[in-house]
């Protein structure tokens, strides 16, 4: 569908902007992608060079999703995906839906704040880079539609999403037209048959060689689709061709066969504005390997390639999430709004119950009477459905009460699907899509809702199956972590852990606060190889060790070395890193001994931040008889030591010393009179709430005492 209202107030400057740099730019196809209010999904707002229909799968793209647009926005930087090889290979779930030969640029839209990205895609005969001249222009365009945003915020007049993406001309230049018998004249004296189609796919010019040759005339065809108004093209590989045209922006050839034997070649001519198409008389024998044929029938009609494609991205999606809610929201984001439907209930089997996991489009009252409904339930045909594991599909709410009178309408919808949830014989759950106003539900949606429900069966279940999973995990973690830090006069101490965005949002990452007597303590840090269960409970036994040497007593090195040859002696197949400070507060000094550990950040009075030059020793488990160098330096008044595990500075592609000296640079500036914010602002500025592909543990030391207060 596309977006038939026009420009409202404070989209013309978006939309200048955009046709500006897929004109300057040589670009095909452009888009603007604007994040919702929650910051968690990107809207598709504008689109230009091609239909509404062809950008279906991704109207809607989470920022989490693995694709250019949401990278782009997630790590602030421009995306370029230079063919479609690597398409293939950096974004598979994309080049399913999109597998046409092109180049493709997404770059983030940032001001103030980020706002959401800009996509541009050129034929794959684009070089395999952009141009010093096409980054100037991208970042420009981005710059203004990032000042034209922040402006209208400003002024009290945010931008506001519509429901369907506005597809904007291009308005190329093109020479002062001719006369229109001029441009017949000249058809009719070409061989074959020349007919023209507009960006949707419809016909907007044909010539008498081309109605002779379809087997058809002008009146019927002009204004419709070739693959709709003439049955013998009415197949998902020629609809494709068009589509690869259009994306593409490169010529097209295909061979069809039009009843009952007449083969005919098609030439598509692709540009901005539509494609020329050349038709003429296949020579000699059909091609050695014919586009299948269609028995067609009055009561099935075949799926279209875009339904196809959007189809295969939507089960691509649905082995890529990872707990329920991620089903709910993929459920919610794409599968509703590929099916017009403006409500959502997901329902999962638990205890003999339906529970609803996940709803849109419901008020709280109907949701609350729904939950918990009995599995064979007559209050909805969930019941039916889930019993009989045949979907169940009402077009209005007589249909409803005509096949299901002891239905109870409390919801006000006015049509619904009601697909069962089922794997191997055994329910899963039940989803309805709803429908605010009557909505008939041809054979082929029907068919494609029913494969769809087997797929979001097989996700559900498998993050249900995560998300207990995960669950534990996260027990085991918040158990091996300490709860609180024990106090330490002289000392302010603040700790955060957070953990990886992917896999199990577990990892070995540690960290401890251990008071030794009134006059000393000890911190440690540590990393665990892995994310994984196992790393966790090392993590713990290595947490342990570390504490059981200290309370006895022991310098630095020596903690570390018996802490080493209880992993050796373990032999978990894992190391472990790990920094052990020593503070004595009566001799003013600090001893630190490191296993492989990133180097601790120290700032002085004066606001003077360096990483502290700790010769470390072997990683921990590695070699039984290793030795851990000790590092003294004086316990100045105001000294600020940052311990962290590497997650917060290794970045793919980064080097390691620019991150660590991005790092000191903030601590530096930092305000340290609140640690808690101090911590929460270095976390923010170096590591900002986005992918994290590794955990991160970040211990904050400060010495509050000076020679002043000994004795005391």
């Amino acid at each position: 569908m596309t977006s038939t209202v026009g420009p409202t107030r404070g989209t013309e400057g978006v939309d200048a902007a955009l046709t500006k740099t897929v004109r300057r730019t040589g670009a095909a196809i452009g888009a603007v992608y604007l994040l919702a209010p929650d910051a968690q999904v990107l809207c598709l707002e504008a689109l230009c060079g091609a239909p509404a229909e062809f950008a279906a799968p991704w109207a809607r793209i989470s920022v989490a999703a693995p694709a250019p647009v949401a990278d782009a926005v997630r790590e602030n930087r421009l995306i370029w995906v230079g063919s479609q090889q690597e398409m293939a290979r950096s974004y598979p779930r994309t080049a399913v839906a999109l597998p046409y030969p092109l180049a493709l640029a997404a770059a983030p839209i940032t001001g103030a704040r980020p706002w959401g990205s800009l996509l541009l895609m050129w034929p794959a005969t684009h070089p395999p880079r952009l141009t010093r001249r096409e980054l100037g222009m991208v970042t420009s365009c981005c710059r203004r539609l990032a000042a034209l945003l922040q402006v209208a915020a400003e002024n009290g007049r945010p931008f506001v999403h519509a429901d369907l993406p506005r597809v904007l001309p291009l308005d190329t230049v093109r020479p002062p037209p001719t006369s229109e018998q001029t441009v017949v004249d000249f058809a009719d004296r070409l061989p074959g048959g020349c007919c023209a189609l507009d960006l949707d796919g419809r016909v907007t010019y044909l010539n008498d060689g081309a109605a002779e040759l379809l087997g058809s005339d002008a009146e019927t065809l002009l204004g419709t689709l070739p693959w709709q108004s003439l049955p013998w093209l009415d197949d998902p590989t020629y609809e494709d061709r068009y589509r690869a045209a259009i994306i593409s922006r490169e010529p097209v050839s295909f061979a069809a066969c039009r009843p009952p034997d007449r083969w005919l070649d098609f030439h598509l001519y692709p540009d901005a504005g539509g494609v020329s198409v050349r038709i003429v008389p296949t020579g000699g024998a059909p091609p050695a390997s014919p586009a299948p044929r269609r028995q067609e029938t009055a009561t099935a009609t075949p799926a279209r390639a875009g339904q196809l494609y959007q189809m295969m991205h939507l089960a691509a999606g649905l082995t890529e999430v990872v707990g329920v809610q991620d089903v709910v929201d993929l459920v919610a984001d794409q599968i509703m709004p590929a099916f017009g439907a403006q409500g959502l209930v997901l329902s999962m089997v638990d205890s003999g119950r339906l529970q609803i996991t996940g709803h849109r489009g419901y008020p709280a009252k109907v949701v609350e009477r729904l939950d918990g409904l009995p599995v064979d339930t007559s209050f909805t045909p969930a019941g039916r459905a889930l019993s009989s594991g045949i979907p169940s599909f009402f077009a209005d709410p007589q249909e409803m009460r005509r096949i299901y009178p002891e239905a109870v309408p409390i919801s006000g919808k006015q049509a619904w699907a009601f697909l069962p949830l089922i794997i191997s014989g055994r329910p899963v759950g039940c989803c309805v899509l709803s429908y605010d106003r009557p909505h008939t539900f041809p054979a082929e949606e029907r068919a494609v809702l029913t494969s769809l429900a087997g797929l979001i069966a097989q996700a559900l279940d498998r993050a249900r199956l995560y998300d207990i999973k995960h669950r534990l995990a996260q027990g085991l973690q918040e158990a091996l972590l300490p709860h609180s830090l024990p106090a330490v006069a002289g000392l302010d101490v603040v700790a955060r852990y957070l953990p990886a965005t992917r896999g199990m949002d577990i990892g070995g990452d540690f960290y401890d606060l251990i008071r030794l007597g009134d006059t000393a303590a000890a911190a440690v840090i540590g990393d665990v190889q892995g994310h994984n269960v196992a790393a966790a409970a090392l993590m713990g036994q290595v947490r342990t060790g570390v504490h059981a040497h200290a309370t006895l007593g022991e310098p630095p090195d020596q903690v570390l070395s018996a802490t080493n040859r209880l992993l050796t002696d373990l032999d978990p197949g894992l190391f472990c890193s790990c920094l052990y400070v020593h503070l004595d507060f009566a001799r003013r000094r600090v001893s630190l001994a490191s296993a492989g550990h990133p180097p601790p950040l120290v700032r002085l009075a004066g606001l003077r931040t360096a990483p502290l030059d700790v010769t470390p020793g072997p990683l921990l488990g590695v070699m039984p008889g290793a030795e851990y160098p000790v590092t003294e330096i004086p316990l100045t008044a105001g000294l600020l030591l940052l311990l962290y595990t590497d997650g917060l500075v290794e970045t793919p592609g980064t080097d390691f010393d620019d991150s660590l000296a991005e790092l000191a640079g903030h601590l530096a500036v930092a305000d340290d009179r609140d640690l808690d914010h101090l911590i929460d602002t270095l976390l923010e500025e170096v590591r900002p709430a986005r992918l994290r592909t590794d955990d991160i543990a970040v211990l904050v030391l400060k010495d509050r005492t000076g020679p002043e207060h000994l004795g005391r």
